[in-house]
């Protein structure tokens, strides 16, 4: 069996926080790829901060071109539009796709995400499609999450590294490094392309 992990984002824009735990959890599960998915319109993000769908798209394709492993689906950009994209129905698409192919999805989460997961759309059937899997992020504990669908998931620890997409934005604007914060093809993009200059 194949066994695929799916790390949906806005990155916004990608950092190395974002590879380090994928690769973390890639290597401790013994999956095949990480696909990752760039969020064409997420529901629980301001779309006023949002660069260009397919801006972010390349970005995660420059910073994933050395890892073998690692993949970029532009799943819910092309089939989604405007319109808001829903976790599980990227992955009824990915079943959809994947049909004949003999496929185990893990679908990994941060622990913030595990907080506010009774917010998203079904989010009992995204534990029919998928094993969740989730990862620790700077500020939350384990031990402090006592709702219905912690028992059901698979924690990873992963590096805590305090990188944020926000933070990078932030420094871009005032005009400070981002170098190490994001893999160098990245930070080429951003500044050749003028990114993040006008948003915080």
């Amino acid at each position: 069996m194949k066994k695929i992990g799916i790390l949906g984002g806005v990155f916004n824009p990608v950092h190395t926080a974002h590879l380090i735990a994928a690769e973390e959890v890639r290597e401790q599960l013994q999956l095949d790829k990480i696909l990752f998915i760039p969020s064409a319109n997420p529901p629980h993000k301001d779309s006023d901060e949002l660069i260009d769908a397919e801006k972010r798209l390349k970005m995660v394709t420059l910073a994933v071109s050395g890892n073998k492993h690692f993949e970029v689906s532009d799943i819910e950009i092309t089939t989604q539009g405007n319109a808001k994209s829903y976790t599980i129905d990227t992955l009824t698409a990915l079943k959809e796709k994947y049909g004949n192919e003999h496929v185990k999805f893990c679908l990994i989460i941060g622990m913030d995400q595990l907080i506010e997961l009774h917010t998203w759309k079904d989010p009992e059937k995204l534990f029919t499609l998928s094993e969740v899997v989730v990862i620790n992020r700077p500020g939350y504990s384990a031990q402090e999450i006592q709702n219905d669908f912690s028992k059901k998931v698979t924690f990873v620890t992963v590096p805590n590294l305090e990188i944020s997409s926000s933070h990078i934005r932030r420094r871009v604007k005032e005009n400070k490094s981002i170098k190490y914060l994001v893999p160098e093809a990245v930070e080429k993009f951003i500044t050749e392309n003028n990114l993040y200059k006008q948003r915080l």
